[in-house]
C-alpha cells in the first residue's frame, strides 16, 4: 500500500499491528516448551468450541446438521486436546456427543442423517471411537463402548462391500438414489476402512479384522486409488468404468488415512511389506505437501494458493497431524523424519491465529498469519497440530501409545456390534424436540430434492 507522507512512523508501526482494527495478537508458541504449547492448545481449542452449541438448551449434541461428518473431527480433536494435555474441560460434552450421534443400532448411522451419508462420513465417527477405545477415554455407564462403535461401523460397512463394480471396494456414497457418488470408489471411504480394520485388528487381536484390512489394501492397490510404486494416491475412481482410470487430486487427509492403516499393520504384524508402503507414502507425502516455496510448511496445494478450501477441505491437514503423531508413536522410526514437519506447521499455524484480535486462525499456514478466512475448521486444525506437538514431551511413556486390550485397553468389545437393532429390544426411544425438529427439515430438504429429481426426469 502507498502510504501519504504524511504518515508518520508511529501510525505505521499501528497500523502494521493491526488487521481491520484489530490488535494482531497471534498464539504465542515456543515449540520446545511443553507449557507453552498445551496453552497455545488450550487457546485454539477453546476458541474451536465457540463454534459447539450442542451443549446448549434445544439444540442436538454433536450435531451440525449442514456437516454433520464434522461432529467426528471436532470430537476427534478433543479427543486427542485432552490426551496429550490432560485438560478435561471438555470430557462431558465429548462423551455426551460420542454417545449421542452413535444411532440406535450402534454404527454411526442416526436416523436424522442416515438417509444422505457417504460411506467416509460415517467412517470418521467410527475413527474417533476407535481413538477413544485406545486412549482408554471412560466408556459412558449405560451406553456402547466405544470399542463396540467402531465395531459397528466395521461391521455396517463391510456389509457394503461391493463386487459389482471393479471386484470389491466401497462406494463414495452409500445409497443409489445418491447418483454419481454411488458409483465412485474413493480414497477416502476405501482408506479410512482399511484404517478402522488395521486399528481393530491391532487393539483385538481378531483375525477378521486383519483379514479385511489386508483385503481392502490389496484392492486399493490393484486399482488406480494407491500406485504401489510411485506411492500417488488418488483421491477417486469411477466404477462404472471399471476403476481404469483414476482422479489425480492429492490431498492430504487421502495419504494420511492410508499411510495410519499401515502403520498399524507394521507395528501389528511386523511383516516388512508394510514398513515399505508406510516408507513410501510418508515420503511422497513429504514431496508433495510440504513445499519448499512454501517453507516447508504443510499445506492442501489443491485449494489453498487459490484460497478455494471449502470447509471440508479445511479440516484435512488437521487430520493429518493428528495422525502423523500416531504414527511416529507406533512406528518409532520414523518419529526423527515426521516431528520436524510437525514443529514447523505448528509454528506457522500459532502465528496464522492472530484474527480479529480473538486468535482466530486462518487457513494457510505457511502465510504465518490470518488471511482472512475464519471458522471452526480451522480452529480444529489448529488445535490437532498443536495438540500433535506434545508428542516430544511424552514420548516413550507406555500409557501414551495407543493402546490393546492386552496392553491396558479396557473399552468392552462386541464383534456383533451394529449386526442386530437394540430397538427390538428395549423399544424405541423417546422423540425429542430436537429430533422432530431436525426430522422436519429432512423431510423438507429431500422433498424438494425428490421433486427436483423427478422434474429432471420429465424433462
Amino acid at each position: 500500500m502507498h502510504m501519504p507522507a504524511s504518515f508518520s512512523i508511529c501510525a505505521a508501526v499501528l497500523y502494521a499491528l493491526t488487521l481491520g482494527g484489530y490488535p494482531a495478537y497471534a498464539i504465542e508458541l515456543n515449540i520446545n516448551d511443553e507449557q507453552s504449547i498445551k496453552d497455545a492448545a488450550a487457546t485454539a481449542t477453546w476458541q474451536m468450541m465457540t463454534y459447539y452449541h450442542g451443549n446448549e438448551t434445544g439444540q442436538i449434541p454433536g450435531a451440525f446438521p449442514e456437516k454433520w461428518w464434522e461432529g467426528s473431527a471436532l470430537f476427534y480433536a478433543l479427543l486427542n486436546y485432552w490426551h496429550f494435555t490432560g485438560d478435561e474441560t471438555y470430557n462431558d460434552e465429548l462423551s455426551v456427543g460420542l454417545q449421542f450421534q452413535s444411532g440406535t443400532n450402534g454404527d454411526y448411522l442416526p436416523s436424522n442423517y442416515s438417509h444422505f451419508l457417504g460411506n467416509d462420513d460415517q467412517m470418521f465417527w467410527g475413527l474417533a471411537a476407535m481413538t477413544a477405545a485406545e486412549l482408554k477415554f471412560p466408556d459412558v455407564k449405560d451406553g456402547f463402548s466405544w470399542l463396540s462403535l467402531a465395531q459397528g461401523v466395521f461391521n455396517s460397512q463391510k456389509g457394503r462391500w461391493n463386487t459389482t463394480m471393479c471386484g470389491g471396494g466401497l462406494t463414495w456414497q452409500m445409497f443409489p438414489y445418491q447418483g454419481g457418488g454411488y458409483t465412485m470408489k474413493n480414497a477416502i471411504s476405501n482408506g479410512g476402512f482399511f484404517q478402522l480394520a488395521a486399528r481393530l485388528a491391532r487393539y483385538t487381536g481378531e483375525s477378521e479384522y486383519e483379514t479385511w484390512a489386508k483385503k481392502t489394501w490389496d484392492w486399493s492397490v490393484s486399482v488406480p486409488l494407491v500406485n504401489n510404486k510411485t506411492w500417488l494416491v488418488q483421491d477417486s475412481t469411477e466404477g462404472t468404468d471399471g476403476c481404469i482410470n483414476g482422479a489425480n487430486w492429492p490431498w492430504t487427509y487421502n495419504y494420511g488415512t492410508y499411510m495410519m492403516g499401515v502403520a498399524y499393520m507394521y507395528n501389528y504384524t511386523g511383516d516388512p511389506q508394510w514398513y515399505t508402503a508406510l516408507d513410501g507414502l510418508l515420503n511422497r507425502t513429504f514431496s508433495t505437501f510440504f513445499l519448499e516455496k512454501h517453507g516447508g510448511i504443510m499445506e492442501d496445494i489443491l485449494c489453498e494458493a487459490r484460497e478455494i478450501c471449502n470447509n471440508n477441505e479445511v479440516l484435512f491437514k488437521g487430520l493429518l497431524s493428528t495422525w502423523f503423531s500416531y504414527i511416529a508413536l507406533i512406528v518409532p522410526s520414523t518419529y526423527d523424519r515426521i516431528m520436524p514437519k510437525l514443529q514447523t506447521a505448528a509454528v506457522a499455524a500459532a502465528a496464522s491465529c492472530n484474527g480479529e484480535g480473538k486468535n482466530i486462525c486462518g487457513v494457510r499456514w505457511y502465510e504465518s498469519k490470518f488471511d482472512g478466512n475464519p471458522g471452526m475448521e480451522q480452529q480444529i486444525s489448529v488445535s490437532q497440530v498443536l495438540s500433535a506437538n506434545l508428542l516430544p514431551f511424552v514420548q516413550g511413556q507406555k500409557s501414551v501409545a495407543p493402546v490393546t486390550s492386552s496392553t491396558g485397553g479396557n473399552s468392552e468389545s462386541n464383534p456383533d456390534a451394529g449386526l442386530t437393532d437394540p430397538i427390538e429390544k428395549k423399544g424405541p426411544a423417546p422423540i425429542s424436540t430436537g429430533d422432530r425438529a431436525g426430522a422436519g427439515i429432512l423431510t423438507v430438504v429431500l422433498a424438494v430434492v425428490w421433486a427436483a429429481m423427478m422434474a429432471y426426469a420429465v424433462i
